[in-house]
């Protein structure tokens, strides 16, 4: 793994306004906010994508990321929010370093998301279904 902007703040050679912390995650406010709250979650393991995760690092995040949503609610006084994961530069990511944002919706401010939904084709969805669970 490359060397990362988040790497740096785990660190401690970049500061930032850090929401948690433990042994294996780090939660901070993001520096480019799409609205008020805006929160990043990041595992301390050096990971690109989340499939590369180690599942002690994953069990972390998903013990926090909930308690760090509800508090980020409570704090901004939003009634709405996203969770937003990308894996992959396809796929927006921007720092090649997993991370989590928790996205407050209020005042017209967050996420906005384009969703272009296609139909499923259940022939292929079956074979699909098989084909993922044979390598789990």
């Amino acid at each position: 793994m490359s060397e990362t902007v988040f790497a740096k703040i785990i660190r401690g050679e970049i500061p930032c306004h850090r929401v948690y912390e433990d042994e294996h995650v780090l939660s901070f406010l993001d520096v480019g906010p799409l609205s008020s709250g805006h929160t990043l979650v990041i595992p301390k393991e050096p990971a690109v994508t989340l499939d590369e995760l180690s599942d002690e690092s994953s069990a972390a995040i998903g013990r926090v990321l909930p308690r760090i949503c509800r508090a980020v609610m409570q704090a901004t006084g939003a009634s709405a929010y996203n969770v937003l994961q990308n894996n992959g530069t396809d796929a927006h990511q921007a720092v090649m370093h997993v991370h989590f944002h928790i996205i407050p919706k209020m005042d017209g401010k967050g996420l906005g998301i384009g969703w272009d939904a296609l139909d499923i084709d259940h022939e292929q969805a079956a074979k699909l279904v098989e084909l993922i669970a044979s390598k789990l």
